[in-house]
């Protein structure tokens, strides 16, 4: 007696249902091994681990981005003003351009007027000595994008009379790509504007 061939269809379904539920399960298997390693990675991240002096592994949570980012920030901001403003003949070139690396072109735009109006022949003229006392920094966050206020204290060394000024100024900041020595902290400011300039006293 001869044994019945079994339909080619039927066949021919079960091998395409194995090779579907075979597939399925390799993305499943895929798509939860994916989601594991960058649950993983975020959480490696986020926490570093120490060694106490008895054994203990004891967590350490990392600064976040936004710490690190005002770091950078204040960090920047205190070396444009220190460059820009802390000039006297002999370095006064110098200091700018390597301020002038630190913004945009409102940087520029202001760099170009004070030359205009002479400022520099001035320091020249008469070996004025401009000396940063102090930089306070103030930094702010709107929908993502970051504005400064700086309150910088210099004076003004003219011989036999030192007159101390304070200088409000307000701008934004901007992430760009490091470029040391230029740009250590990979940020640029913008909108840069001098708000208010005051003179605190004179002294003989």
């Amino acid at each position: 007696m001869k044994t019945p061939y079994k339909n080619i269809y039927n066949v021919l379904k079960l091998n395409r249902f194995i090779v579907l539920a075979v597939v399925v399960c390799a993305l499943l298997s895929s798509t939860f091994s994916v989601w594991m390693v960058f649950n993983t990675n975020q959480k490696a991240l986020n926490s570093a681990f120490a060694i106490n002096t008895d054994g203990s592994i004891i967590p350490l949570k990392l600064v976040t981005q936004k710490e690190n980012f005002r770091v950078e920030a204040l960090a920047h901001l205190d070396l444009f003003h220190n460059y820009f403003y802390n000039i006297d003949a002999s370095n006064y070139e110098r200091n700018l351009e390597k301020a002038l690396w630190l913004g945009n072109s409102s940087v520029d735009n202001l760099y170009r007027q004070k030359k205009a109006d002479g400022v520099y022949n001035r320091l020249l003229q008469y070996s004025l000595v401009q000396k940063v006392l102090s930089i306070d920094s103030r930094i702010s966050e709107n929908n993502g994008s970051y504005g400064f206020t700086t309150t910088t204290i210099f004076e003004i060394n003219r011989g036999t009379i030192i007159d101390t000024y304070e200088l409000v100024s307000t701008g934004n900041l901007i992430m760009v790509d490091r470029n040391f020595p230029n740009n250590p902290h990979g940020l640029l400011i913008t909108n840069y504007f001098e708000n208010t300039l005051k003179k605190l006293n004179d002294e003989s």
